[in-house]
């Protein structure tokens, strides 16, 4: 039994003759006839009454012809469904996410996903990057944004773009004998009780921090450890020492705080976006679609990485760098 079968036996019932029928049908009226017969012997009962006055259901035929209408009915809805999935209109995407980047880009980027695809459900959870990375390889998440390319085992297998530059900042509180200044320098950091990112959450930064104020400092190694930008910003704000952190950091003032520039400019490790190439799912798409939109740089970077199979290697060598800014950096 086919679907056509149940859509000759619905247009025989409703025009009630199979001349009619057929024409409606575009088809001859043998043909129409023939499959009829096919259909009332594989049911096993004869579905309709052949009269002078025309072609009516038996009772049988009323009970068929209910199950038939519905079963068209969800044929239609699964092609209308699969559709829709296969443009990346419904499915699911899972995204981790550093703090960081709920300042930029992803208010932006998040709404505009949902108005465009309000029927994709969205599982988003707040992830240190060496945590993210570890749930891309694994396939437990679909995409992930943290700071500095993915490390670790299955790293190799992630495509990687930056959709942000950093720089470091200080945070203080409005009381501190910092508050005021426009910069703090290296010596001034060395003399103060720090707040920075774990290092086992976000290996890259503390490097950078390591590299700035000397692998073995008395400053880094006693300093609090907050596992996000709102923490350091808190904590600074209580006068617990100095906030160090990313200069996205400034789209996020408070009450109570003074933001630094840190002398020499020290450069941090840039906000990426990572996936799985060989893994993208239509909903996947639509979200780079939405990060192309919003961000052209990166979407170029991503159309250099996402070229044939054999150039990956040299795309990922060559990738220029996307100057997708913060707002309020400085």
């Amino acid at each position: 039994m086919e679907a056509r079968h149940l859509r000759y036996a619905l247009a025989l019932a409703e025009h009630e003759h199979f001349g009619r029928a057929a024409g409606a049908l575009g088809i001859a009226q043998p043909p129409l006839s023939k499959q009829i017969a096919d259909l009332e012997r594989e049911v096993g009962t004869r579905l309709f009454d052949r009269t002078r006055r025309g072609v009516f259901p038996t009772a049988a035929g009323a009970a068929f012809l209910s199950r038939a209408r519905r079963a068209l009915d969800e044929i239609t809805a699964a092609s209308v469904d699969a559709a829709r999935a296969a443009r990346g209109e419904t499915g699911r995407l899972r995204l981790g996410f550093i703090a960081s980047a709920l300042l930029e880009p992803l208010p932006d980027v998040l709404g505009r996903f949902g108005r465009e695809r309000p029927d994709v459900r969205l599982e988003l959870r707040e992830m240190a990057t060496s945590r993210s990375t570890a749930a891309l390889v694994a396939g437990e998440l679909d995409v992930s944004i943290g700071l500095g390319r993915p490390r670790g085992v299955g790293a190799e297998q992630l495509v990687s773009v930056p959709v942000g530059h950093d720089h470091l900042v200080a945070v203080v509180s409005g009381t501190h004998p910092y508050a005021g200044q426009s910069s703090v320098d290296v010596d001034q950091l060395r003399r103060q009780p720090l707040i920075v990112a774990p290092g086992e959450d976000e290996p890259a930064v503390v490097t950078a921090l390591r590299t700035l104020l000397g692998k073995d400092s008395p400053a880094l190694s006693g300093a609090t450890v907050a596992r996000d930008i709102h923490t350091i910003i808190g904590l600074a704000a209580c006068g617990v020492g100095v906030g160090l952190g990313p200069s996205r950091m400034l789209a996020a003032p408070r009450r109570g705080t003074w933001f630094c520039e840190v002398t020499p400019r020290t450069p941090l490790p840039d906000l990426v976006l990572s996936f799985t190439a060989r893994d993208r799912s239509p909903a996947l798409d639509a979200f780079l679609d939405v990060i192309r939109t919003n961000c052209p740089d990166v979407g170029a970077a991503l159309d250099h990485r996402l070229g044939p199979p054999e150039s990956q290697a040299e795309a990922d060598r060559d990738a220029p760098l996307p100057d997708c800014r913060m707002s309020g950096e400085r």
